[in-house]
């Protein structure tokens, strides 16, 4: 993925630096001094990120930072927002995925602000990024691909298609190119190959058509681990070779290991031993003449190669520096691994010598020939010694690195733990809020009718002792109605307590018919009297328009009443804060409407619930990060930002889709398509 984001970096850089030899740093920075305006400077600090980006990521951010400090320096936000871009890279690069989303929002939000439009360098080359819209719809590919880092592919794919229909609106055919492979790369499976095949033919011409070859190869990758998928072994092959030659020659090292590590894992599964461990050399060769990181995936395969020719010791030691390079976590431990590799040649090589010079002297002295038999005995045990100790430290190292990764592990599965146990505490209360003031009703005329009743009671023993029975039965008869009474709100009673445990009851995962008009209501009024047990002052007029024509449909009853507990209590939120704004004037209200809609062909449908409310409406600027995770309007303390994220995925896995219509001081509106069958 990290070579992906390269490609964007290269795609904001000036046009003026790319005319120069961006890969001499010396040169790049006698310029940096020379230079005499700030956009100059901007850019030459750009190109020396380009520069040090695959080789050193601490001193790429140095130079993307230092860039950025101008652009702000001069209120250039277009430029700010480029440099916030790259910066993020480097910080995604560096594994801070947290401070790299960061950078990536604000450049986003620089990109999205029309008041913008005119803010950027016009005295240098950036004319190819000089339009706002153009910036964002680069910002957000450039998101796309790292979003890649955190499996987010739902709003992986959201990120590419806007950036897709940004660059139709710009008419930025190369930004149509990146978009349309970053697509396919999403769309790799065997169900949707297809589509990626259709998305990757689009990109194949127009780096075709404006002469980006050094980009073709990784097209024809691409298509080749498609056709991988497909079953479809010729052109998987077809196109790895091609994506090779278009590689060779050049100092692209993300691109030929890629292809490398394709054909060595083709002639792995083929069983062709020579040629898998050709490739397999080749691709260790390439690697550790950068110094990469990546080194676990390709000793392992080397290692897989070797066992092929039955060498279990080259085999087993392969795999040893296979594991260790893949718990290592910086540079330093990948190059004394590299270096204990190439030391390991070294000494197979003098073992080779000693014993070619054995054979050249047996026709010699017999003393001389026992004499060097000795030495090379030694030579190899104390080879085999310092090689055993070397297994050791890496086997030690290996396990020092795994207690760390299960420990983070471990700490991240408890935070995670927490923040949905704190939602579902939350979205627990208001339920309880509620099931408590529907249960009070009936509990309050039991007690009402009973203390009734006793008075009644009394009464009737005092008409009985002085003979008056006439009075007598008529208190009789009001004692045996109140009793009726009595009867009737305490089955209300428990008709409510029955199916609360019915809805609290953990979800089995299990679909059952379930009456959605009753759902709907059901959850409206207990997130209604939720929020009246905490605010007893609240009011807010509720509309329900159901529709009766709906059968029943298979749903998990808890999982949907989730979502809409959620909606609710944000639309009861909403009135009320502006309630609280705007005083008696304004009339708060939260409507509720359900709808058939055969909208899926015959036999099929679908079932549409609108939540709608009166409130002050989303902000234009944030309606695209709603759904997302964390991201709460809320002040602290009062959402967690997970409601509607845990609602967007809930009707995903049915299928089905959660839109949003909002307008800025007349309200908002969420509509549920649920599929039926």
């Amino acid at each position: 993925m990290k070579y992906y984001l390269r490609i964007i970096l290269l795609a904001f850089l000036p046009q003026m630096i790319h005319a120069q030899n961006t890969n001499n740093p010396d040169i790049l920075r006698q310029a940096l001094k020379r230079a005499t305006t700030d956009s100059a400077k901007c850019s030459i600090l750009l190109a020396l990120c380009e520069h040090y980006t695959e080789d050193n990521a601490d001193s790429s951010l140095k130079y993307a930072n230092q860039a950025l400090f101008i652009a702000r320096a001069n209120d250039r936000k277009i430029n700010e927002a480029i440099c916030l871009a790259l910066v993020g890279y480097q910080l995604s690069d560096l594994g801070k995925y947290a401070e790299s989303f960061e950078a990536f929002g604000e450049a986003l939000k620089i990109a999205e602000d029309p008041n913008n439009e005119s803010s950027a360098w016009r005295d240098d080359r950036f004319s190819f990024h000089q339009n706002r819209v153009d910036v964002l719809g680069w910002v957000h590919l450039q998101i796309g691909f790292h979003r890649g880092f955190v499996d987010s592919t739902g709003q992986q794919i959201f990120n590419f298609r806007k950036a897709l229909q940004l660059s139709e609106e710009v008419k930025d055919t190369v930004l149509t190119g990146f978009a349309s492979w970053g697509l396919s790369l999403d769309y790799r499976s065997p169900g949707k190959s297809d589509s990626a095949l259709t998305l990757l033919n689009t990109a194949e011409k127009i780096f075709q058509k404006y002469d980006i070859t050094s980009y073709l190869a990784d097209v024809y990758l691409t298509k080749s681990d498609i056709y991988s998928t497909k079953g479809d072994k010729n052109n998987q092959l077809y196109y790895n070779l091609k994506g090779l030659e278009l590689l060779a020659g050049t100092n692209n090292t993300y691109g030929l290991n890629w292809a490398y590590g394709d054909l060595t894992h083709y002639y792995l599964q083929e069983k062709q031993k020579d040629s898998s461990l050709y490739y397999a050399k080749k691709n260790v060769e390439v690697l550790l003449a950068r110094g990469s990181k990546d080194m676990g995936r390709v000793y392992s395969m080397l290692s897989q190669s070797y066992e092929l020719h039955n060498e279990t010791d080259s085999a087993y030691k392969y795999q040893g520096l296979a594991l260790t390079a893949i718990d290592s976590v910086d540079v330093a431990d990948a190059k004394n691994l590299s270096e204990f590799q190439k030391q390991s040649f070294k000494d197979q090589m003098q073992v080779s010598e000693l014993e070619q010079e054995k054979a050249s002297y047996q026709s010699k002295i017999r003393t001389n020939i026992l004499l060097g038999g000795l030495f090379t005995l030694l030579v190899i045990a104390f080879f085999l010694f310092r090689n055993n100790r070397q297994k050791q430290k890496a086997n030690k190292l290996i396990a020092q690195q795994k207690e760390k990764v299960e420990s983070t592990l471990t700490q991240l599965q408890s935070t995670q733990s927490q923040l949905i146990q704190s939602e579902k505490m939350a979205s627990l209360g208001e339920l309880t809020a509620g099931i408590a003031h529907e249960i009070q009703n009936p509990l309050n005329f039991v007690n009402n009718f009973s203390e009734v009743n006793k008075e009644l009671a009394e009464e009737l023993k005092s008409e009985l002792a002085v003979g008056n029975s006439q009075l007598a039965a008529e208190i009789a008869n009001d004692i045996k109605e109140n009793s009726e009474k009595i009867n009737h709100h305490g089955k209300r009673a428990d008709a409510i307590v029955k199916g609360m445990l019915q809805h609290s009851r953990s979800s089995t995962g299990v679909k059952e018919p379930t009456d959605i008009n009753a759902l709907c209501d059901e959850y409206l009024r207990l997130s209604y009297h939720g929020l009246r047990a905490k605010d007893n002052s609240f009011n807010v007029t509720m509309k329900t328009g159901f529709d009766n024509s709906i059968e029943k449909i298979n749903i998990i009853p808890q999982d949907i009443g989730r979502v809409l507990l959620n909606l609710y209590n944000n639309a009861f939120y909403a009135v009320s804060e502006r309630r609280k704004a705007e005083g008696v004037g304004y009339e708060p209200t939260v409507s509720i409407v359900t709808k058939r809609s055969p909208s899926f062909g015959e036999g099929r449908g679908e079932v549409l619930i609108t939540v709608s409310d009166n409130a002050n409406g989303i902000p234009k600027n944030i309606v695209e990060k709603i759904f997302q995770p964390f991201f709460t309007t809320k002040p602290t303390g009062q959402g967690t930002g997970l409601g509607l994220s845990l609602s967007y995925d809930i009707i995903k896995a049915y299928g089905g889709e959660i839109k949003l219509k909002t307008k800025d001081g007349e309200g908002t509106e969420f509509v549920i398509q649920l599929p039926v069958v």
